[in-house]
């Protein structure tokens, strides 16, 4: 498994775009075959030539992202840190930056604002940030 540090998934941001572009695109075309042909289909323009979806997938998996949403484009990037502690560095296609992580076992509900604070893991809602009005 990989482990990702903040900066080198923050790099990534922009080709995990298109490769969700890709999925997304292929997912829509799969969806209109079944419609019979109705609905749209929005395809990107430019930039280099894409990937194929088994491809984007393949890239996925050898990153040891896990693809937890293709609609909202949620993404979990594996992450050790100093303390030993794993856990994910977790994104969706409309945050502007990677700026959220969770312990493995609390998901998406425990998402934690950046950085993670190496120690005893704190429970949500004690940490910098988690005040009401705080949040994505």
């Amino acid at each position: 498994m990989r482990f990702w540090t903040i900066s080198e998934a923050r790099a990534y941001l922009p080709r995990l775009r298109r490769l969700l572009d890709v999925l997304t695109t292929a997912a829509l075309t799969a969806a209109r075959v079944r419609g019979n042909g109705k609905g749209s289909v929005r395809v990107e323009s430019g930039g280099p030539p894409p990937v194929s979806p088994q491809e984007a997938v393949t890239e996925l998996r050898q990153g040891s992202i896990a693809l937890r949403d293709l609609a909202s484009g949620l993404v979990d990037f594996p992450a050790r840190d100093e303390d030993g502690v794993v856990y994910f560095l977790c994104w969706r296609r409309d945050d502007d930056e990677l700026g959220w992580w969770h312990l493995p076992d609390d998901g998406f509900a425990g998402r934690r604002p950046l950085p993670r604070s190496p120690g005893p893991p704190q429970a949500p809602g004690d940490g910098p940030g988690d005040g009401p009005g705080d949040g994505p």
